[in-house]
């Protein structure tokens, strides 16, 4: 699809799921459509984003008749940065209860030793699905610490083959939720296997993180696209999951010349991201004068 600004040699299947269509009659392309015209109206669009990770897109909006856009990320690096309030640190935006024991496993691990995978709040996987990643990841001999949340599987309960759990007792550690932020930020972890949800990629960027990304809907294919091709900290897992193809990606994320390559490229995002939200930094600036608008907007009313 050569015609969208901003985005270069972006594929029709890189498009989030709700817009993947040729119908120009379809009802949640013109639904949106109709939405986005709405934009004109606004003040400014803020983005939990940063300029230097998507600089082309931001370009290209910049130009087009909208808003001034302020991006604001990454939102966690700014709270650390801007916030000071004991208070905060009780407040959470989880929906699942977390198992704090997953933070203590990681603590007896090697640096860079583990793989962490988790699909999100509301993906949902097959039966067979699960079991491909079961055995993927007990064919790689890599340690990992997997989040299977109890409704992660569609209409039947998560139930792993008593096999896998015996093979992996030593190695791997199964939870069903976890502080996510704190997991990505542990030494111990490695590499990241995601459905590659946007807030879970903007974590692992910041935690420098390098990604398999295995997308499910909405915009997570357009995330996956970037993770891999623009930034070149992820590899795509096929949608018809195998689990030779999860064992040989573990594998190559975890020892491979590419992995190590991706590896620099997350470290690399990271730093760019700590920039961004740091004194003086694109997004510390438009948080200020995000802050300074408001209050003159308060004054005039």
């Amino acid at each position: 699809m050569d015609w969208v600004p901003g985005m270069k040699d972006i594929r029709l299947r890189d498009f989030p799921s709700f817009i993947r269509t040729t119908d120009p009659d379809d009802i949640m392309l013109n639904f949106l459509l109709n939405e986005a015209g709405a934009i004109t109206k606004a003040s400014a669009i803020i983005l939990n984003t940063f300029d230097a990770l998507e600089h082309d897109v931001l370009q290209a909006l910049s130009t087009m008749q909208i808003p001034q856009i302020l991006t604001l990320g990454p939102l966690q690096l700014m709270v650390i940065s801007q916030i000071q309030d004991e208070k905060l640190k009780s407040i959470d935006s989880n929906l699942w209860k977390e198992e704090p024991s997953c933070i203590e496993w990681l603590n007896n691990q090697k640096p860079n030793s583990v793989v962490y995978v988790n699909f999100g709040s509301i993906t949902v996987i097959t039966p067979q699905q699960l079991t491909e990643f079961a055995w993927g990841l007990s064919n790689s001999k890599k340690s990992f610490l997997w989040i299977i949340r109890p409704d992660i599987v569609a209409v039947d309960s998560a139930m792993l083959p008593l096999e896998f759990v015996t093979e992996t007792k030593e190695r791997g550690m199964l939870a069903s939720w976890c502080p996510q932020e704190q997991v990505l930020n542990h030494s111990a972890i490695g590499g990241f296997l995601t459905h590659s949800g946007w807030n879970s990629t903007i974590e692992s960027v910041c935690g420098g993180v390098p990604m398999i990304c295995w997308p499910f809907f909405a915009e997570q294919q357009t995330n996956c696209r970037y993770s891999c091709t623009e930034w070149g900290m992820g590899m795509e897992i096929d949608s018809d999951v195998k689990r030779n193809e999860v064992e040989m990606l573990v594998r190559e994320l975890m020892d491979g010349e590419k992995g190590k390559e991706m590896k620099k490229k997350a470290m690399e995002w990271k730093k760019k991201a700590e920039e961004a939200s740091g004194p003086g930094g694109s997004s510390h600036t438009n948080f200020g004068k995000l802050i300074s608008e408001v209050l003159l907007a308060k004054q005039l009313c």
